[in-house]
């Protein structure tokens, strides 16, 4: 696999006097210049799968089993979330990210990193200015006569200092900040995504535990007319004792998996109101069922080429990619002298009257140069960490990539095929029906036995749940398909809350 992630170097420690010509004359900074990473060659044909899906799903009668269509080179919506076309899933989604911490820690961080770097580039970029005052009273011998003497001694001045940046140290290391701002704003990013995929899912997972339950409810109230049923031809002793204790039985495991579903959904619940910033006992959520939510026609998938610029987790590790390539500039201008320079300006006066006559003025100009000669190989060992550093986020970076893809193709397959299980699964549960209620009418008659009635029983229950189930796993394979295409934030027309100044994801490179 061949990927073009990384940096080109154009300067590295050689002999110290070409560096210093050639640096000072071409004002490039040492070490690598970061490249905006691309996506891997063998993705550049345009498929996510080895094997490609089609184009249009199955079909399948009754709720959620509209066929839907991949829509290659369609942008993705920046609330993706809307294409259930439901407004309780968007009241609550857009509540999530208003309300939910995680949302406002992550908007810290950012503005933490912000400020970091905005305090860096002002003592990196620019010289120092100070001023001092200081006033003595002493006794030694005079500056001003002979012998010794008790004296004022006042002087007031300013002081201005400057790193020369001839190696580019300080603007490797503001580069690095730059690139930890990016890494927080893209965190941002993941956070919103990751954020609304997570009240997507648990809104769907909630309407099908609804549904399941009321599934259950309807088979459990099928089961105990039929117990009463039987259970008066018991009395006339038509039947056998045994046959009304197999059917009690028979309707108590159904009601077992009552409180199951009951936790789950309860579980759903509290985890919705976390989810958006409030306590569970607040209440007050919608409801959400399956028949509430619509499932979109047309589906938009990202080409491959472009998931590498949607993603924000890989934008994120690029980040993380860049702020390491710089440190390996800033270790490798450390190899080469610092130049500093520095000037006073001020007056030194016996008196506060002479502090401004032009005798008393005092100044300095100092230019100093510090040039590493021996440091036990320090310098050059923190340079090669700071590769290996690089080189572990560029695995890191290349991990995350092939995740992103794995994720893309997983949710296409699963679309596919959960058309297919939704499909299959609805013709299943439609010849369950037709032979529960072939089976009562047969046991009623004589024509069968109690277990073939049974059988008919629980073979229907099965169908129902696995066809909720299925319609379910619809509404929640798409959800993840947005996610995993990384959920449109690039459209978005707000910017992050508390962070309007800032430039958006995505406008530098």
């Amino acid at each position: 696999m061949a990927w073009t992630a990384g940096s080109q170097w154009i300067a590295m420690p050689g002999a110290v006097a070409t560096a210093w010509v050639a640096v000072v004359l071409s004002g490039c900074a040492v070490g690598p210049n970061f490249q905006p990473s691309q996506a891997p060659e063998a993705a550049r044909d345009g498929v996510y799968t080895p094997v490609a899906v089609p184009e249009q799903t199955a079909s399948a009668p009754g709720l959620a089993g509209n066929a839907q269509r991949l829509v290659n080179g369609q942008d993705i919506p920046a609330q993706w979330w809307a294409v259930f076309h439901s407004d309780a899933l968007d009241r609550l989604v857009r509540s999530a990210l208003d309300h939910n911490p995680s949302v406002s820690a992550a908007q810290a961080s950012l503005r933490q990193a912000q400020e970091v770097f905005n305090a860096s580039s002002g003592s990196l970029q620019y010289p120092s200015l100070g001023a001092q005052v200081s006033a003595e009273r002493e006794r030694s011998t005079s500056p001003f006569g002979a012998g010794l003497a008790t004296y004022n001694l006042f002087t007031p001045g300013l002081s201005v200092s400057y790193a020369l940046d001839v190696f580019g140290g300080n603007r490797r290391t503001l580069e690095g900040l730059e690139a930890a701002v990016d890494y927080q704003r893209y965190q941002v990013e993941g956070t919103y995504l990751t954020l609304a995929a997570n009240v997507v899912a648990t809104a769907i997972r909630e309407a099908s535990l609804r549904a399941q339950l009321q599934a259950t409810t309807d088979v459990l109230a099928l089961q105990e007319r039929q117990l009463s049923v039987i259970a008066a031809q018991a009395a006339a002793g038509a039947v056998a004792r045994s046959t009304v204790l197999s059917q009690s039985t028979q309707v108590a495991q159904t009601r077992a998996t009552l409180p199951g579903l009951e936790k789950s959904l309860a579980q759903a619940r509290h985890q919705l109101s976390v989810y958006a910033g409030q306590l569970p006992s607040q209440g007050g959520l919608e409801e959400f069922r399956l028949d509430s939510l619509q499932l979109p026609a047309e589906l938009p998938v990202s080409l491959p080429s472009e998931l590498v610029r949607q993603r924000p987790d890989i934008r994120a590790s690029e980040a993380v990619l860049h702020q390491a390539s710089a440190q390996i500039g800033v270790a490798t201008a450390n190899l080469y002298p610092q130049v500093n320079l520095s000037a006073t300006l001020g007056s030194a006066a016996t008196e506060l009257s002479g502090l401004f006559k032009p005798a008393s003025t005092v100044w300095s100009v100092t230019a100093g140069l510090t040039e590493p000669i021996f440091n036990g190989g320090a310098l050059a060992a923190k340079q090669r960490a700071a590769q290996a550093g690089y080189d572990q986020a560029l695995a890191q970076y290349q991990s995350t990539v092939l995740g992103a893809f794995q994720n893309v193709a997983d949710a296409l397959r699963a679309i596919d095929s959960d058309a297919t299980a939704l499909r299959t699964q609805a013709e299943a549960q439609k010849l369950a029906l037709e032979s529960l209620e072939l089976a009562t009418r047969q046991y009623q008659l004589g024509a069968v036995s109690f277990l073939s009635l049974l059988d008919a029983q629980r073979a229907y229950q099965q169908t129902r749940i696995s066809l909720v189930q299925a319609q379910a796993a619809r509404y929640a394979d798409t959800a993840a398909l947005f996610q995993a295409l990384g959920g449109g934030w690039w459209n978005r027309t707000d910017v992050v809350a508390d962070n309007a100044a800032m430039a958006w994801p995505g406008a530098r490179q």
